[in-house]
C-alpha cells in the first residue's frame, strides 16, 4: 500500500477573497478541498509545511492525507497559486479522491544511458519534445515517472509514445497519434559550399562597379562627361586640349580658336 504524506489544515470560517487575505495576513495559506460529489471544504495550511512538500518531486502525482478535525480526506493536489513577486504559495486546490478515481496527470519523463547513444556521442543533441506526459488513470496506479533509455539511438531517430511501456491502466491523454517524445538531432548545420557559392554570385550580381573600374567597351558616357573626352578622364572634366564643344565660350584665358573674331570689348571700339 502507497505511504501518503499528511497536511494538518484548520477549518475556515468562510470562502471569498476577504477570508483568504485574512488567512495569509495570519501567516497561513488558504485553500480548498473539492470533489467526489461532496460539499468543498475551506482550510488553512501551515506555509512551511506546504513548501516542503511542493520542493518534493511529482507534487501533483503524490497523493495525500489533510488531517481536519480529527478526520483524513484523501485529496490529490491539483493547482497551486504563487506570489509573482516572492513566489511563495498563496492559494492551493485538493481534489477528493478514492483509488478508482480516473484523473488525468502529468507525469515526468526521465533520459537514461545518453552516453550509449551513438549519434549523440558523434556530437548528436538529445531534442526533449516532452518533459512530462498526459495520462488518463486511477489515483491508485498513477506512475511516479516513465523512463526512457537512449542505447542505440543514431542521429535523425526519434523516440515516440508507443516505445514506451506503461503499466497497467495507464494510457496516453493523446490516442489518436503515436507524438514523438524525443529525438536525436544533428549539430548545428553549417551551409554547404553550392549555398555559400550561390549566395556569393547573387550578392556580386547587385553590387555596383568598384570606383575607378573602366567602364564597359560601348557603354554611354556619364551624363555630363564632355563630348570627346580621353579614355580614363574624370566624367564632366574635358580632356587636355581638346576643342570645346560647339557654341561653347573659350576656357578663360585660352587663346581663341584659329579665325575666329576677337572678343568685343565692352564700351569699346573693337
Amino acid at each position: 500500500m502507497a505511504e501518503f504524506a499528511t497536511l494538518a489544515a484548520e477549518p475556515r470560517d468562510r470562502a471569498g477573497k476577504g477570508a483568504a487575505r485574512a488567512a495569509r495576513r495570519a501567516g497561513r495559506v488558504p485553500a480548498v478541498i473539492y470533489g467526489d460529489k461532496q460539499s468543498p471544504v475551506t482550510i488553512t495550511i501551515d506555509p512551511a509545511v506546504l513548501v516542503q512538500e511542493l520542493r518534493k518531486p511529482g507534487f501533483f502525482t503524490r497523493q495525500f492525507h489533510i488531517e481536519l478535525g480529527g478526520k483524513k480526506h484523501h485529496v490529490l493536489a491539483r493547482d497551486v497559486q504563487f506570489d509573482p513577486v516572492f513566489d511563495r504559495p498563496l492559494h492551493a486546490d485538493f481534489l477528493r479522491v478514492t483509488e478508482r478515481t480516473l484523473v488525468h496527470v502529468n507525469i515526468p519523463v526521465k533520459f537514461i544511458n545518453d552516453q550509449e547513444a551513438p549519434g549523440i556521442k558523434r556530437g548528436g543533441v538529445l531534442n526533449v519534445v516532452r518533459h512530462e506526459i498526459e495520462v488518463v488513470c486511477a489515483v491508485g496506479n498513477i506512475p511516479q515517472s516513465f523512463t526512457v533509455d537512449l542505447t542505440g539511438l543514431e542521429i535523425g531517430d526519434s523516440v515516440h509514445i508507443s516505445s514506451i511501456k506503461m503499466p497497467e491502466g495507464v494510457r496516453p491523454a493523446i490516442a489518436d497519434r503515436d507524438f514523438t517524445v524525443a529525438s536525436v538531432a544533428a549539430p548545428t548545420v553549417v551551409r554547404d559550399e553550392a549555398q555559400e557559392a550561390a549566395a556569393a554570385a547573387a550578392a556580386a550580381a547587385g553590387v555596383a562597379p568598384v570606383e575607378g573600374e573602366a567602364v564597359a567597351e560601348g557603354a554611354a558616357p556619364a551624363e555630363g562627361a564632355a563630348a570627346g573626352a580621353a579614355p580614363g578622364a574624370a566624367p564632366g572634366k574635358a580632356a587636355p586640349g581638346a576643342a570645346p564643344a560647339k557654341g561653347a565660350a573659350p576656357a578663360k584665358g585660352a587663346a581663341p580658336a584659329k579665325g575666329a573674331a576677337p572678343a568685343k570689348k565692352e564700351g569699346g571700339k573693337s
